[in-house]
């Protein structure tokens, strides 16, 4: 959402109906050897339509359970997760899913990785094919399309695994940690491309990462948790304009206030039970 300034108006699930993603008082507890674990505890947030939001906390804190419940990969111990209005019960093909490591097949060129998820879900070839060489000039990897996973960079492969999970048009994209193992300079122009990649595609965006700057950079709202047992400390609107230049951005007085709340909220949180 843009005002007429051309600064972002974060989802406000109190004045917008209708919401893609719904978790409402969500407990997620383990059974262990030694001891029962609980992840979350009363976790309730909505992530609007389109919208780009983003998770950070502690390790241990539950974001990547978060995105587990929200795929259908895990069920929560009590409440309740949607997707657009719809129960989560099991395993949701209409989510686009992106991890830390590419997971390329070694064996298969950088289109026929992407094409996987249309032999998977039995997409027709025609329009998968032609989706796919739209998706890698979109990502910048126009005349890659036969090289080998050990033929391209760090960078590359996740630009292919975002190809593969951006092919059959998904309405929500999890992503979990994708640019935690790219080099600094790498992972900064990953921010951009995905920045453009979500503005052009209007997908809603749910990303867990542990670097506060790309959270303030990329998203319109940061859901800040606290250690384990992880709950919703603070959910921080961003009010950066929408066009973002990564320099730039990280001048603006909004960039620092934003950053420096989410800083004193992870630092002033209290330690694990």
């Amino acid at each position: 959402m843009q005002t007429g300034n051309g600064i972002a108006r974060p989802y406000d699930p109190e004045v917008t109906t209708g919401a893609a993603v719904e978790i409402e008082d969500v407990e997620v507890r383990f059974r262990t050897k030694k001891k029962d674990v609980t992840a979350l505890r009363e976790v309730s947030l909505r992530v609007g339509p389109g919208e780009f939001a983003a998770i950070v906390g502690a390790s241990g804190c539950g974001k990547s359970t978060l995105l587990k419940l929200v795929s259908g990969l895990l069920s929560p111990s009590s409440g309740r997760v949607r997707l657009h209005g719809e129960d989560v019960r099991g395993p949701r093909r209409d989510i686009g899913y992106v991890f830390q490591r590419a997971a390329l097949l070694e064996w298969r060129t950088a289109r026929r990785n992407i094409l996987l998820q249309a032999e998977m879900r039995r997409m027709p070839k025609e329009r998968a094919r032609e989706r796919a060489d739209e998706l890698m000039a979109m990502t910048g990897l126009t005349g890659f399309e036969d090289a080998y996973p050990h033929e391209l960079s760090g960078g590359m492969q996740q630009r292919v695994a975002l190809c593969r999970a951006l092919l059959h048009q998904p309405p929500v994209l999890l992503m979990d940690e994708p640019f935690g193992a790219l080099d600094a300079l790498t992972r900064e122009q990953m921010n951009v491309e995905l920045r453009r990649i979500w503005r052009e595609t209007g997908t809603t965006v749910l990303l867990v990462t542990h670097s506060i700057a790309e959270a303030v950079y990329l998203a319109d709202r940061v859901i800040v948790m606290t250690p384990r047992p992880g709950t919703v400390a603070e959910i921080i609107p961003v009010a950066l304009p929408v066009e973002r230049k990564y320099g730039e951005t990280m001048a603006e007085p909004e960039f620092a206030r934003a950053t420096g709340r989410i800083r004193d909220l992870l630092g002033a949180a209290p330690a694990a039970e």
